[in-house]
C-alpha cells in the first residue's frame, strides 16, 4: 500500500470523525436549547403547530404560556385543527374569548409527564379553563376525552407538552343542544325525531333551554307501535318532544334543589321531579347523566321517554299499560266494549284493581265472564260521561251521578279519602286522550 493512498485513508477518516464531533455537538446544542425554551417558544420551533401558535397570539396567550408555570399542554397538531367542521376554526379565530377558552381546555397545571399520565386511568383532570379533562388508556394508547395522545414528553422551560390528534372541545364552547346530541351518538332516534317534527331550528335557537333527553335504548323499550305512530304524526311527535324541554338552563344541582316539584314544559304540561336514594327522577324516568352543556342550554340524559299519554293512549290502552288493571281489561274484552272505551268519549272511568276483583266469591266472577251482558252491565256502572278531574270530584260530596247504566253512583268524601259508593278511590287523574281513569279499591255492584 502506498503512503499516498494511506494518507488519502487517514484524511478521509478524519473528515468524516470531524464531521460526526461537529453533528454530535449541533444535537447537544440543539438539546440544549430545547429546555432552555419555554411552552410557546418549543411549539414555533417544532413547525408542526402553525395553527396552534396563530391561536395562542390571537387569544392573547401567548405572556401566560411563557410564565414561570409549570404547565402541561395537549397541543393538538396543525392536522388536528384542519379536521375540524368546515368553519369552526374561522369562527374561533374570529371570537378571542371563545378561543381562549377552548385554548385553556387543553392546559392542566403542573409537569404531567408520560409516566404520571398513565397513573391516571379514568381520572377526571380539571383544566385552565375550570372543565374536567378524562384521561383513558386503551390497548396501551393514551386518550384526553376523544384524542389520542401521538407524542410525549417534549420537556421545556416551563412544563411540557404532549402532541395529540384531536382539538378537544368542551361542547357547550361550539356546539347547540341538536349538535351535541348528534356527535354524542346514542341519541339518533332523537335527532330523527326532532327532524320529523321539524323541530331543529327551535331546538338551535338563543334558548336556553334544558332537555331531558331519552337515549336510543329509551326509545327502543316503548310499548310497540308506538314510536311508528309518533314518526308518522309530526303534530303529535312535536306534543311529546316538547314535553322533554323546559325553559332556561337547569343545572343537575338545581333539580336536586327541586325534589317533588313540578316544572313547566314547552309542551305546557308539566313534568314532576323527585330525588330517591340519590337518584333524580322526571316522572318515572331516571336521569342517568348530567350536565351535558352546549351553547344554547343543558341536557340531562334519562332512561326513559316522557310520553303524555293522554296525548297518544285512548283509556282502553292506559288501562292496558297501567299493571294493576289486567282483570279489568279481560273483563271489558269479554263484555265487548272495547270499542266503546275508545270512541272520542269523554269518559270518566272508576276502574277497580286486580285486587278487588280478587275480593269478589269465584262464583260471581265466573257468572259475569259467563254472562256479557250482565257483565257489560256491572262495567258500565264504572263510567260516567265528561272528564271528571279529581279536583271536580271533590266538589262532588254527596252528590249522585249518573253512569252509563243509566243508575247512580253517590260521591262521598270521609276523612279526605273520596268514596263512589263504598268503593275509595286511591288514585286518581290517571289521563287518556278520551277521558280520564281513577282507581277504585272495590268493584262497584249495582
Amino acid at each position: 500500500m502506498s503512503s499516498r493512498f494511506l494518507n488519502y485513508k487517514l484524511v478521509t477518516l478524519s473528515f468524516v470523525l470531524a464531521l460526526v464531533f461537529t453533528f454530535s455537538f449541533i444535537n447537544v446544542g440543539l438539546a440544549d436549547n430545547h429546555g432552555e425554551m419555554d411552552i410557546v417558544d418549543t411549539a414555533i420551533a417544532a413547525d408542526d403547530f402553525n395553527t396552534l401558535v396563530t391561536a395562542v397570539q390571537e387569544a392573547g396567550l401567548v405572556e401566560a404560556l411563557k410564565s414561570e408555570g409549570p404547565f402541561t399542554v395537549f397541543a393538538p397538531t396543525d392536522a388536528a385543527f384542519a379536521a375540524l367542521p368546515e368553519g369552526t376554526l374561522e369562527t374561533l379565530l374570529a371570537n378571542p374569548d371563545q378561543l381562549r377558552d377552548i385554548l385553556l381546555y387543553h392546559v392542566v397545571e403542573g409537569k404531567v409527564m408520560a409516566a404520571d399520565v398513565l397513573g391516571l386511568d379514568g381520572a377526571q383532570v380539571e383544566t385552565l379553563l375550570g372543565e374536567d379533562i378524562e384521561i383513558g388508556i386503551m390497548d396501551g394508547k393514551v386518550y384526553i376525552n376523544d384524542a389520542q395522545v401521538i407524542t410525549t414528553d417534549i420537556e421545556t422551560s416551563n412544563g411540557v407538552i404532549h402532541v395529540i390528534d384531536t382539538v378537544i372541545v368542551p361542547s357547550d364552547e361550539l356546539m347547540d343542544i341538536v349538535d351535541t346530541a348528534v356527535k354524542a351518538d346514542n341519541f339518533n332516534t332523537l335527532v330523527t325525531a326532532v327532524q320529523e317534527a321539524g323541530l331543529v331550528n327551535a331546538l338551535k335557537g338563543d334558548g336556553p333551554f334544558t332537555v331531558f333527553a331519552p337515549t336510543d335504548e329509551a326509545f327502543a323499550a316503548l310499548p310497540e307501535g308506538i314510536l311508528n305512530n309518533l314518526l308518522a304524526n309530526p303534530d303529535l311527535l312535536t306534543e311529546v318532544l316538547l314535553y322533554h324541554v323546559v325553559e332556561g338552563k337547569v343545572m343537575a344541582e338545581d333539580v336536586v334543589g327541586l325534589n317533588g316539584t313540578k316544572a313547566a314544559t314547552l309542551n305546557g304540561k308539566e313534568v314532576s321531579i323527585n330525588v330517591s336514594d340519590g337518584k333524580v327522577f322526571i316522572n318515572e324516568a331516571q336521569v342517568i347523566t348530567t350536565d351535558v352543556k352546549a351553547t344554547n342550554g343543558v341536557i340531562h340524559v334519562i332512561d326513559s321517554v316522557l310520553v303524555p299519554y293522554e296525548d297518544l293512549m285512548d283509556i282502553v290502552d292506559t288501562a292496558i299499560r297501567t299493571q294493576s288493571l289486567d282483570t279489568l281489561v279481560t273483563a271489558v274484552v269479554e263484555a265487548d266494549l272495547s270499542g266503546a272505551l275508545k270512541s272520542e268519549g269523554p269518559f270518566t272511568v272508576f276502574a277497580p284493581i286486580d285486587s278487588a276483583f280478587a275480593k269478589l266469591p269465584d262464583l260471581y266472577i265466573d257468572h259475569l265472564l259467563q254472562n256479557k251482558s250482565v257483565l257489560a252491565s256491572y262495567l258500565k256502572y264504572h263510567v260516567i260521561e265528561g272528564k271528571v278531574m279529581a279536583a271536580d270530584v271533590l266538589g262532588l260530596d254527596g252528590a249522585s251521578v249518573n253512569t252509563l247504566l243509566g243508575k247512580d253512583v253517590e260521591v262521598s268524601i270521609s276523612n279526605g279519602s273520596v268514596y263512589i259508593d263504598n268503593a275509595k278511590v286511591i288514585v286518581t287523574d290517571i289521563e287518556t286522550k278520551n277521558g280520564v281513569i281513577h282507581l277504585i279499591d272495590s268493584v262497584l255492584v249495582p
